[in-house]
């Protein structure tokens, strides 16, 4: 029989942009595989790959005991219907949740994917310090199976957590995102014309999307002749958030476009001077590092996951957070100089080639359940051994 693995995302939409290629290779080397999943409108387009898909009813933007309960009840039932060899969790709340379920339902391997830690260690004040304490009690809970791997895209957020979990260095792995495909995200020449500056992301406040709206009604006051876009939509799960009339009052005012959710990001890209990401913390963007493989210079935040997906000065450029005034002279210098344009945008390729290929990505992941699935089941002769040698 072939080997299961099963996927646990927080939403359909974000395990085909950041998990796909993972699991299709996995399917090639036998696995069958599973996705229990929030759903939006991609249900028909998992099923095309020939996943099983398992609907999870998973309210992001909750935080309350009674939908965390419903949550783990449903986890419950899929680990205990599918009984797979390995499980993959991917996102925060079914990293914590489902660590939970998996080991109250002895799943014999477990993959942990930190892909950043999200607004409970963004926010301030009181009740984000009380927020963090449970979050980390629930950590050590939920990365406490024996049988783990935990894989983090950058050493910020592996050493929070390594911390805050009490993780050996034997159940840690540094994977620096979730790979670019290079052919896909082809090594492209500068556009001609007016300077297009994009910011791709969702629109909610973590992503310093104020920030870059800011600091382009700054450069638009400076006389810059360039266009500043949006690519993203609003996202009114997280608190955060942005709201379409807010976007729209800035596009109506004539301080950015918003060009929407975008599926030909190798297109946006092309017609891209350079890409920016003022965010307040990341895992590792995905945007950046194809950004970097298409040839385009970067202005990011000096934050955990955005300082990891560049090499400073080589191949982009890096401001505080939070200062738009910094962003905005940033973005300026690469915008009336096209040639360091290119010379970052040059060295951001052979950055890419050297450190994000999704080859690199995908065959660590395999090898990674390999070595999980080799414990439990050596784990198992154990104990069969140990269960004879008593008859």
């Amino acid at each position: 029989m072939s080997r299961k693995l099963l996927f646990v995302v927080n939403v359909d939409w974000f395990f085909l942009s950041h998990r796909l290629p993972i699991a299709l290779a996995a399917q090639q080397q036998g696995y069958q595989i599973h996705i229990a999943t929030g759903l939006t409108d991609r249900l028909e387009e998992l099923r095309r790959y020939g996943f099983v898909v398992h609907p999870l009813v998973l309210d992001r933007s909750s935080s309350g005991l009674g939908d965390a309960w419903r949550t783990m009840a449903e986890l419950w039932h899929v680990f205990t219907d599918v009984k797979p060899d390995v499980v993959h969790l991917v996102t925060i709340k079914p990293v914590l949740l489902g660590g939970l379920i998996a080991r109250l339902t002895a799943m014999p391997a477990v993959v942990v994917a930190i892909s950043g830690l999200g607004f409970v260690f963004l926010a301030r004040g009181g009740r984000a310090a009380v927020r963090r304490f449970l979050v980390g009690a629930l950590y050590r809970l939920a990365l406490g199976h024996p049988n783990v791997k935990v894989i983090f895209q950058n050493a910020g957020d592996l050493q929070i957590v390594t911390r805050l979990a009490r993780l050996s260095a034997s159940k840690t792995a540094m994977i620096r995102g979730s790979g670019v495909d290079l052919a896909g995200f082809a090594h492209l020449p500068l556009p001609g014309g007016v300077p297009v500056v994009v910011l791709a992301a969702r629109l909610i406040a973590d992503k310093g999307v104020l920030e870059f709206v800011n600091a382009a009604r700054l450069l638009k006051q400076r006389g810059c002749n360039a266009r500043f876009a949006l690519v993203g939509t609003v996202d009114s799960a997280n608190p955060s958030s942005f709201t379409d009339v807010e976007v729209s009052r800035w596009v109506g005012d004539g301080t950015v476009e918003w060009w929407g959710q975008r599926p030909d990001m190798p297109q946006v890209l092309a017609a891209a001077r350079m890409v920016v990401l003022p965010s307040y913390r990341e895992g590792l963007p995905k945007v950046l590092i194809e950004a970097a493989s298409c040839g385009r210079a970067v202005v990011t935040t000096d934050v955990p996951g955005c300082r990891d997906a560049i090499d400073p000065g080589i191949t982009g450029l890096l401001v505080p957070v939070r200062d738009f005034i910094s962003l905005a002279n940033a973005m300026e210098s690469l915008i009336e100089d096209p040639a360091l344009c290119q010379r970052m945008g040059d060295a951001g390729r052979e950055f890419a080639v050297r450190t994000f290929d999704i080859r690199q990505v995908v065959h660590a992941h395999l090898q990674i359940y390999e070595e999980l699935i080799g414990k439990s089941q050596g784990a198992g002769d154990s104990g069969r051994a140990s269960r004879k040698g008593t008859l």
